[in-house]
């Protein structure tokens, strides 16, 4: 594939990669089934997801001492995801979108993590279109120990393989998705760093889900269960739409969305996943072959096609507990605000879980 001098040089910063591209092409004209799984699929068992204990019992005061042990030994650090560019909010970078009383969502997230670990370090993973905001607004806020990476990129392409063009005769750069995450923070030294200064867990979430702060009781039941990963799931409700977790083969993982073969009732799993983390840092510390999946997109009326490698991949490869958490009330750790309205609507549980996480702990 022809890609001019100038293009590579605009977007090796952020980790393109030719061969990689080329590769995408070759399969643009592969159908979108074979995303779908193979092998033996099944709900998952009872005792494959446990529940968190709820605060006031024997058991969370049990798992946040755990938890409270490990911040403060300085073995915890924080994963904020910001790669996302706010479409739906006027197309600004989502993390400095206003939340309450002018505090943006990183703000936001920032002062939960500063509430109980004030020296735990922060890596914010950002993309080439949130970077060099998202560094400005670190600055703004004159946060400490705040380290900005950005995730990787690549082109969108046409169903035949060739560099998608947007109407203003450029190409279609598009981050490669969060599963980008163990190589792009291993990429730019943070994770050598981390373990190097005595770093041992890291505890990942969404930039614009203000429920998952970080909860000492989560970080306990991560430990307690002495594993690789874990994965915080919520009940479903009807219009849930991404990952949940699944027997293939045997093995629990998290399976797409759309991964799920037509004749799968995915109702037929109850939770549903948060995209919240706990990781243990040695264990990610490698190569993992997550696959990319084809994604289509319409831009101004065209089909264009990128691939996205997805973080909750990693519980294929690794050994996983699934956590069910709280998803209502001031207890809740699933508050996604995709949009205004959405926003709008949970402002007053934002609210709510925000003051009382701040007075519980």
């Amino acid at each position: 594939m022809e890609i001019s001098r100038e293009l590579k040089d605009r977007l090796a910063p952020w980790g393109f990669d030719l061969d990689q591209l080329e590769t995408f092409a070759e399969r643009c004209r592969h159908p979108l089934h074979l995303n779908i799984v193979k092998g033996e699929l099944a709900v998952p068992r009872p005792g494959d997801v446990h529940p968190l204990p709820a605060r006031g019992t024997d058991a969370h005061a049990w798992l946040s001492s755990l938890g409270r042990q490990a911040l403060a030994s300085q073995q915890v650090g924080v994963v904020i995801l910001a790669g996302g560019m706010a479409t739906r909010f006027g197309g600004v970078v989502k993390a400095v979108v206003p939340v309450l009383e002018q505090r943006t969502f990183l703000q936001l997230k920032l002062d939960d993590v500063r509430a109980i670990a004030p020296d735990a370090p922060v890596f914010v993973m950002s993309s080439f279109a949130t970077h060099e905001r998202l560094l400005e607004h670190v600055r703004e806020l004159g946060a400490k120990n705040v380290e900005v990476f950005p995730q990787f990129v690549s082109l969108r392409l046409t169903p035949e393989g060739t560099p998608f063009i947007e109407p203003d005769g450029d190409v279609s750069p598009y981050a490669t998705g969060h599963g980008d995450f163990t190589w792009a923070m291993r990429r730019c030294g943070a994770l050598e760093r981390f373990r190097k200064n005595g770093g041992r867990l890291l505890v990942m979430s969404n930039v614009d889900n203000l429920g998952a702060t970080l909860d000492p009781a989560v970080l306990g039941a991560h430990l307690e269960r002495k594993v690789a990963l874990t994965a915080e799931v919520v009940r479903k409700v009807k219009g849930d739409k991404g990952g949940a977790p699944a027997r293939l083969d045997g093995r629990v993982q998290i399976i797409e969305g759309f991964r799920f073969p037509p004749t799968f009732d995915q109702d037929s799993i109850p939770v549903f996943n948060t995209n919240t983390f706990v990781m243990d840092a040695a264990a990610i510390d490698r190569d993992f072959p997550l696959p990319f999946y084809r994604v289509e997109k319409k831009v101004d009326g065209a089909v264009a096609i990128q691939f996205e490698r997805l973080v909750g991949e990693l519980t294929a490869y690794l050994e996983t507990a699934f956590v069910e958490v709280p998803r209502e009330g001031a207890e809740s750790r699933f508050l996604p605000a995709k949009d205004p309205d959405e926003l709008q609507s949970r402002l007053e549980t934002i609210r709510l879980v925000t003051s009382s996480r701040t007075h519980t702990r």
